[in-house]
This record gives structure tokens, sequence and C-alpha cells, in this order.
């Protein structure tokens, strides 16, 4: 096998990009670069040659600025007043490819600024209307990636800011080896945020001329350029989407564009669903059809981060007071078109006979719904609600746990489950993808004393079914794994370097198991002492809501699944009321 130098590397790669239409250029300094930069700006904007006086302006505007600065300039246009007194807005990238021009070239060199003699030279560099926005390091096969990114790391702090500073509009990097190939964001600070493409089925796309076909070609460039890139307000940073959240949003939009059913995504837990949805949000609200966008959470959820967001690309899109009149106020803002509220204001703005004559106007209008969570909070009355008021409306939701039919509940003989009230999964990336991205943490499974087919084989008679829940719930049971617990709970978490939490299946089980535990301390205290050994009790907390969760039959008036009441329950389980108010007091004391 013969091993590709780099410069084998890059002289393939920028084969293949003028392939694709991009224009080949020799620029070796800043100087070639800003002649070169002058000219594509004027070609792009159909402009005669600028004026010394008229380029002057220009050049001050984009040289200048911190790198998040000059991204949001990057996306402006500019007043140009000319000589002869006209004036005209340009632009310096547009959402349309067609209107943008493409060049590659390499080996560009820059001085430092710091006169030490210091130069450093970029590899291939992708300019965009004369401005460099995409910076492509490689290594030689065999090499690891990683020192490519380290490398983009230190011109960020080095070289970038050398002269008039134009490699601050870098918008990405992508770095590669020929068989391994990531893409991150200018300012991206651990390789564990270099992402590498993936097919919609999650299937990676490593190899490099692979990954540039469907990558740097100009469509989906400008695509991630203009629509995939997140400019946050609150860290001023860039940030990139990765590819399941870039096919989700395009999935929803083409949905929007083409059908008139819900739709919901189905990416797992961890997996940045929220900034999908924003994304999602952002881009649907550009759409000439639709009237409203509504980015539906709930209460809990609306943190002070996903407000800042919101509100720093929609002034005061956020409705993040306690008053449903606030969120009324907004809907009746004819010209507003995107709102972000929780799920029980919506309920109470449309279902109050007072708040109608501000939003009946919606009840026809092509309103889309982002339902950040869509889990089981939906399949109660507040749901039917907001389909019965807004009879245009089409909904999307995310979730990391859709309800099928193994886990769903019925009403009037009807499987209430994610397909049923979102219609169609548009875009899967489950558990498994993200343990295998490194998105989320792996799982250490840790069995003890499974229930096998071979365990079970001597003697007994073979039946069709048994009661799981009197074998799983058998007080002999729940001792055993409370003592268990008590006893290796410090090798497992590296002498409680970690804490743990405790899932269980119901409020009467978790009461039990609360006892289990202070009967398994009080006898592991006992044998300690008995054996002079110091004891360092566990400190176990507890908390469960003692209404809804423990209706077994819901009713007709709380709906399929018991929703979230903001009131204190009207039925109120007394003896769990009781044991709460003892874990709570045993808790603060």
């Amino acid at each position: 096998m013969t091993v590709q130098s780099e410069q084998q590397l890059e002289n393939a790669l920028i084969a293949q990009l003028k392939g694709l239409d991009y224009e080949r250029v020799v620029i070796k300094n800043e100087a070639q670069l800003l002649s070169n930069l002058k000219k594509q700006i004027e070609r792009a904007n159909e402009l005669a040659p600028l004026s010394e006086a008229e380029w002057k302006q220009v050049i001050s505007f984009l040289n200048s600025g911190t790198v998040f600065e000059r991204a949001k300039n990057l996306r402006d246009q500019f007043p140009v007043k000319f000589d002869d007194g006209s004036s005209k807005h340009i632009f310096f990238l547009s959402e349309d490819p067609t209107k943008n021009y493409f060049q590659v070239t390499n080996q560009i060199t820059v001085d430092h600024r710091d006169h030490n003699g210091r130069t450093s030279r970029f590899d291939v560099t992708l300019l965009v209307n004369g401005l460099p926005l995409v910076q492509i390091e490689l290594k030689k096969r065999g090499m690891e990636i990683a020192e490519a990114f380290h490398q983009t790391r230190r011109y960020t702090r080095e070289a970038y800011w050398a002269g008039q500073g134009l490699f601050n509009f870098i918008q990405l990097f992508v770095i590669s080896n020929g068989v391994n190939t990531r893409y991150y964001s200018n300012g991206t600070t651990g390789i564990e945020f270099a992402f590498p493409w993936a097919d919609i089925t999650n299937k990676h796309i490593n190899e490099i001329t692979k990954f540039a076909d469907v990558f740097l070609n100009q469509q989906h460039l400008t695509q991630m350029l203009t629509q995939y890139m997140v400019l946050l307000e609150t860290t001023k940073s860039l940030m990139v989407l990765r590819p399941y959240q870039i096919y989700a949003v395009q999935n929803i939009i083409q949905h929007v564009q083409t059908e008139p059913s819900n739709g919901y995504i189905w990416h797992t837990t961890g997996s940045g669903k929220t900034l999908t949805s924003f994304k999602a949000s952002q881009l649907i609200m550009k759409m000439p059809e639709v009237d409203k966008v509504l980015f539906v959470v709930d209460r809990n959820d609306l943190d002070t981060q996903t407000s800042k967001e919101f509100n720093a690309f929609k002034a005061e899109s956020v409705d993040s007071t306690d008053s449903t009149n606030t969120l009324v106020k907004q809907l009746d803002q004819r010209h507003d078109k995107l709102i972000v509220t929780t799920i029980q204001k919506l309920n109470r703005a449309i279902s109050t006979d007072r708040y109608s004559e501000y939003v009946d106007y919606l009840k026809d209008k092509k309103v889309v719904f982002i339902f950040d969570e869509c889990h089981r909070s939906q399949f109660g009355d507040t749901h039917q609600n907001i389909k019965k008021f807004f009879k245009n409306a089409q909904m999307f939701g995310f979730t990391g746990t859709p309800i099928f039919k193994e886990n769903s509940t019925s009403k009037a003989g009807l499987k209430l489950t994610t397909d049923y009230l979102f219609n169609k999964c548009l875009h899967q990336y489950v558990i498994v993808d993200a343990i295998r991205d490194k998105n989320v943490l792996q799982f250490q499974i840790d069995y003890r004393g499974k229930y096998t087919v071979k365990g079970m084989q001597n003697g007994g008679e073979e039946v069709e079914g048994i009661d799981t829940s009197e074998l799983y719930n058998n007080p002999k049971r729940l001792e055993m794994i409370a003592r268990y617990i008590v006893e290796n709970h410090d090798t497992k978490t590296n002498k409680r370097d970690f804490t743990a939490m405790f899932c269980v299946s119901s409020v009467d089980t978790l009461t039990q198991y609360y006892e289990l535990f202070e009967k398994a301390q009080a006898d592991k205290q006992k044998e300690d002492e008995e054996q002079g050994k110091l004891f360092n009790p566990l400190t176990i907390a507890t908390i469960f809501s003692y209404g809804a969760n423990e209706a077994v039959e819901p009713t007709e008036q709380n709906g399929l699944i018991g929703e979230e009441s903001t009131d204190i329950p009207s039925q109120i389980n007394q003896s769990s009321r009781d044991k709460l108010d003892r874990y709570i007091a045993k808790y603060n004391e």
C-alpha cells in the first residue's frame, strides 16, 4: 500500500474542488488576498471597480471586531456611499449559492504581528466572494488528525490576527488525514467537538474525497454557512450543527412545505434537541406561508440560556413571565411571527373566554408548533385543546423517548403512541448512535442475579406467563437490592466521588425501598461497630408527587396520562403525604 503524502493529498483535493466548480487561484500573501477580495465583492454585487475612498469604507467595516462580530458582519449588508453621492447595500455572503463565487487556493503565507520573523502557511483555503471562510488542514495518511486540530488552534491564537485579520472570517475548519475527516466551527476548543459528517442514516463519511463531494459542494457549503451555524449571543461564539441535527431541520422544513400532517424527531436525550428545535424555529419563521411559529416547552424547561438565545434572535420572543396576559399580548401582535412559551400558559390562553377576542384570529392561520419535549404530557387534554383551537396547525415534536404500542395507554380502543399524535417520525438519532459518536456517556452494564432460562430449568412446570410485578416487587428481593447497594456504594462511586440516582417503578415501591434502606443502614452500622469500624452513613433522599402519579386509572377529566397540574392535587393520598412529610423532615434535619 502506498502512503499518500500531505502534498499529494492537497493536490488531489484541489483537483477535486476544481471539478466541483471552484475557481483555482494562486494567492500567496495578504496583499494578493486583499486585491482578490475587492474584485470578488465587486463581481458578486455587480459593481463597477470601487474607488479608493469607496473601498476604504468596505475594508474598514470588514476589518473590525472579534471573530463573533465579524461573523455577524459577514451575514449583514453594508451601505456603500459612492463618490457620485448615490449609495447601495452590498452583501458578503448570500443564502443563494448561485450568487456566491467560490475559489480555492493553498499555502497562503502570513507574517505574525510580533515582528520576530515568524510566518504561518495554511494548507487549503476556500474563499467565498473573496473572504477566507473555510480552512482545510491536511496531514499525511497514518498521522493523527489531532495534530491538524492543534495546528488550527495555534493559527487562531497566533496567526489570524496578522495584517488586516481577514482570516478571522473563517467560519469552519476541516481537518483530515485522508481516511478520517472532521469539521468544526471557528473557536472550538476541544477535538471532541470536531464532528464527522454522516449520511441521513447516521453512517459516517470519513474519507476526504467522499466528504468533499457531499460537504464541500457549493450548495451544501452555502447551507452550512448561512443556515446551519448558530451565533450564540450568550457566549459570543460560533457553533455549527451536527449532521443529525441538520437532517432533522431539513426534514421538518420540507414537511412544512409539502405535507399538512404532523411529524416528530426521535433524537436521544443529551443530543442537543433544544438547539435543533431552535434552529428549526428560526428557519420556519422566514417562510412566507407560515403566520406564527410557537416554540413550546414545559414550564420547568424554559431556562435562562434558551431564553437569551431566542430573545437575541428575535427581540422579546420569549414569554418568561408567569402571566398568561403577556402571552396573549404577544399572540395579538400580528407582525410577530416567533413566540416561545410554556404549554401550561398556551392552554390557558386558548381555553379562557376573556382572551378569545385577542387570539381567535389565529384559529384558521397557518401556525407551526414545535414542542421541545413531546412525551407524556402531550397525551392529555392540552394537546386536544390546541388541536381543536388551531384548525390549520402543524405540530412537530422532539423526543428522546417516543411512546410505542408496548408502553402506551389506550382510550376508546386507540393506542396512544407518539406516531398516533405526531403522525410520522422524520428523523432518528438513537442512543446507540450517540454512544458511538461519543455524544453521550457510555453505559456500564453490571448485572447482579440475572434471571435466565438456564437457571430456571431445574424442575418446575412451564407456563405461558408469570406475574412479573409479584416477582420484581417481592419484599425479599427489594431487601436484597437495598442491602447490596448499601454494601457496594463506596466501591461503585469511587469512595463517594459520585452520587447515584435510583429509578423505581411506582410510589409504593419507592416508599418500600426508602424504609428498606433505613433498615439496611441500621444493620450495617451495627455490624461495623461490632467489628470496630467507623460507620459513615449514606445520605438518602427521595421526592415524589403524591397526587396524580398514583392514579392507576386516569380519568376523563385529567387526560389519558396525567398532566402535571400547576395547582395542588385535589385527590391527595394521605398515606403518601404523611410519608413524604416524614422523609422531607428527615432530609432537612
